[in-house]
């Protein structure tokens, strides 16, 4: 299991993650699929709609959000393959909160903000039974590259 990044896109959401700061930033990950390989081509940044005094440790995409973003995604002839958020003051590991909130299949692909800084990415699929997530390679690459360079 892999998800590879462009370095441009990786820039874009790390800047969201310290723009929301001390906020959740979130949005969405449109790609390609090719078995257990997953590409990042665009991202749909999207407003953090939990309860304002929540915030700091959550996250929730309306539907219509994510309506908007598959409708993005279809007319450029990607998918939605996950999501983005980040996680102020907290390691990039998905917390029991976002596990169950969280869809099979979906990358996860988490940023730790810390002092207003983005330090880490790492990213993460929900396990089938829902019981806990794998975490899956990031590979970062140069943007319109399409192989990791060995």
């Amino acid at each position: 299991m892999r998800l590879e990044v462009p370095a441009d896109l990786l820039r874009r959401i790390h800047a969201h993650g310290e723009a929301h700061y001390p906020e959740e930033g979130a949005g969405v990950l449109l790609g390609t699929v090719e078995g257990d390989r997953r590409r990042v081509h665009d991202l749909v940044p999207v407003a953090n709609r939990f309860e304002p005094g929540s915030r700091h440790n959550r996250y929730r995409i309306e539907p219509q959000d994510l309506l908007q973003a598959e409708q993005q995604a279809e007319a450029a002839g990607l998918e939605v393959i996950g999501i983005f958020h980040s996680h102020p003051d907290h390691p990039a590991e998905p917390s029991e909160f976002d596990r169950q909130w969280a869809l099979p299949w979906y990358s996860y692909l988490i940023t730790r903000v810390a002092a207003g800084k983005a330090v880490e990415s790492r990213s993460w699929r929900l396990a089938d039974d829902r019981s806990h997530f794998d975490e899956e390679t990031l590979v970062v690459t140069a943007a319109g590259e399409q192989e990791e360079a060995a």
